[in-house]
Parts: structure tokens; C-alpha cells; sequence
């Protein structure tokens, strides 16, 4: 059975967006578990798909938080 776990930033994906809608969970669940059902052959009720959303200040690029990175521009 397919474990599949995403972690996305939680900024959301738009101006003001501050988290990825439910609608962009949902449609992220339907696209894995599809790809997987095409690729593999694994079944859509066998496979499990969590969402982690990760905080700003709990990653960072360039060996630096990212909203350090993001200011050197």
C-alpha cells in the first residue's frame, strides 16, 4: 500500500493566501493517487496520501531561513 507524503510551505499559492486551500489538497490527493493507480497499478483505497504544510520559519534555502535568502534578493 502507497504511503505518499507531501509537505508544501505554508504561504499559500496567491496574494493574501496564507495556506493551500482545501480544494489544492484535494486536487493534490486525486493527482497522486491517480499517478499511482497509472504508473504502478495501485489501487485508488489502497493508497494514502498525507499533506504536511511546513511554517516559514521551519525551512530555509542557501543555508539561510528563507526569508533571509528571499531579502538578498
Amino acid at each position: 500500500m502507497p504511503y505518499v507524503n507531501i509537505q508544501v510551505t505554508r504561504e499559500g499559492t496567491s496574494p493574501g493566501a496564507s495556506a493551500t486551500t482545501p480544494e489544492q489538497k484535494r486536487a493534490l490527493i486525486q493527482g497522486v493517487s491517480q499517478l499511482l493507480l497509472d504508473v504502478v497499478g495501485k489501487p485508488l483505497a489502497s493508497t494514502f496520501v498525507v499533506i504536511e504544510e511546513v511554517a516559514l520559519e521551519n525551512w530555509g534555502v542557501g543555508g539561510l531561513p528563507v526569508d533571509e535568502f528571499r531579502a538578498r534578493g
